[in-house]
Order: structure tokens, then C-alpha cells, then sequence
């Protein structure tokens, strides 16, 4: 069974990912990033599987998954450079309606899991820093700051380890991550004048930065450098019980 998971897994993304590149015009570049998404997505969620103590993808995960590849789809059409902005807009748009649709079949299926959890995440992550490459072609590469925000947080942890603590339940922070999907997905479309759009992807990034820097001083304020075990446990299972999305940590 693990096996045969293991193998959809490594087989179903070929097709999806070449109609991605066929889409784009099949440039070298494409190519070579949908090979490289293939291998790094099958690789990552095995060890992620692994690490977690987890054998085979649940349905919630299949899910994540079937939004991975529309993630990669829309790697390889940036890669590539050439495309038309429709096949972007639909494919980024249908990734981020199905966000949500995981956790809720998790909960609902009884399956929630921290593999899950952070698989949603880094698929989120991800694809927020794919809308930034394409929108800083036009604004500049200022709004890279949206998409790599997360990264530094989470490469600062390394050196701070009171910055991985669960953070508090928000909806403030929920409503931030939610937006910088969606106005950049109307950057990406060329819809508005150029001065609304950079006003808006100018507020987005501000109001994560504002986001990032609330939660950053909270976890500095409460820091502890070794928390109780029973206590990260009890928020990480409430945290698995409600909806999650794009996050500053693993617990967010």
C-alpha cells in the first residue's frame, strides 16, 4: 500500500506538469522546472511522510496535492516566460479556491495531522512567492519581499528557536495572509491601472509586515526557549482543529 502510494505520487504529476509546460510553449526552462518541482514534491513529501511517522497520504493530503501540481503548473509558466496571463490567473485561482478544502476534509474525516498541516503551508508559501516573481516583473522587485518574508522568519528561527512557539489564534493574521493571494492574483492579471496596483500590493506588504512584526514581538514577549511539552502539544492539537493557511511558523 505504501508503495503504490509512493508511486501515484511520483506518476501522477508528469502529465499535469507537462500540459503546464505544453501551456507555456515548451521552453528548456519550463522543462527543467517542472522536472525539478516533480522531483523536490515526491522527494519532500516521502520524508515529510517519514518524519511524521505517517505511511501514505490521506484524503485531505490528495487533495494538497492535486494543488501542488497546479502550483507547478504555474512555476513552469513563469519559468517560461511566454504565456498568456489567462492560463496563470485560472490555474493560481483555482489553487488558492481549493485552499481551505484540505482542512476542512481533514477535520470532518478525522485526519488532521502536523504533516498535513505543514504540507498546506509550504504549498501556500510557495505559490504567494510564485505570484510575487511574476508581479515584480512589472512593479519591481520590492513585492519579492511578500513572498520571502515567510522564509526569513523561518530561516531566523534557526538561530532563534523561541520564534517556532505556537502563536495565538487570529483572525487579523488569517485575513493579511488571505489578502496578499488575492491582490496579487489581480497584479498578476493586469486588470487595474498600474498606479492601483502597486498602491494595493504596496498595502498588502505593509499590512504583513505589520502582521510579521506583531507576531514577532508577542513570541519575544512570551519567549520561552524550552516549553513545557504537554503545552505545545495541547495548542498544536487545537491548532489542527481549525482552518488553517498561509502562516508565519508551523503552529500559525
Amino acid at each position: 500500500m505504501i508503495k503504490q502510494d509512493l508511486l501515484l505520487r511520483a506518476v501522477v504529476p508528469a502529465p499535469v506538469l507537462a500540459a503546464g509546460v505544453f501551456a507555456g510553449g515548451f521552453p528548456l526552462l519550463a522543462w527543467a522546472t517542472g522536472v525539478v518541482y516533480v522531483l523536490a514534491l515526491v522527494l519532500l513529501t516521502e520524508w515529510g511522510l517519514r518524519r511524521t511517522g505517517r505511511g501514505t497520504f490521506g484524503p485531505a493530503d490528495w487533495i494538497t496535492f492535486a494543488r501542488a501540481l497546479l502550483v507547478g503548473c504555474a512555476a513552469a509558466l513563469i519559468a517560461s516566460g511566454g504565456f498568456s496571463l489567462g492560463w496563470l490567473v485560472g490555474l493560481v485561482g483555482v489553487a488558492l479556491l481549493l485552499d481551505g478544502l484540505d482542512g476542512q476534509v481533514a477535520r470532518r474525516t478525522g485526519t488532521a495531522s502536523e504533516f498535513g498541516a505543514r504540507f498546506d503551508m509550504e504549498v501556500d508559501a510557495f505559490l504567494i512567492l510564485l505570484l510575487c516573481i511574476q508581479v515584480s516583473r512589472t512593479l519591481g522587485l520590492w513585492v519579492l519581499a511578500i513572498g520571502l518574508m515567510r522564509y526569513v522568519f523561518v530561516a531566523a528561527s534557526w538561530t532563534m528557536p523561541w520564534l517556532t512557539a505556537p502563536l495565538y489564534p487570529s483572525m487579523a493574521r488569517k485575513t493579511v495572509a488571505a489578502v496578499q493571494g488575492v491582490v496579487l492574483v489581480v497584479a498578476v492579471s493586469a486588470l487595474l491601472p498600474f498606479s492601483v496596483t502597486f498602491a494595493a500590493v504596496a498595502l498588502a506588504l505593509a499590512s504583513l509586515v505589520w502582521s510579521f512584526g506583531r507576531d514577532v514581538v508577542w513570541l519575544a514577549r512570551h519567549r520561552v526557549e524550552h516549553p513545557p511539552a504537554a503545552r505545545i502539544v495541547a495548542i498544536t492539537r487545537a491548532t489542527l482543529r481549525r482552518p488553517l493557511g498561509y502562516g508565519h511558523n508551523q503552529a500559525a
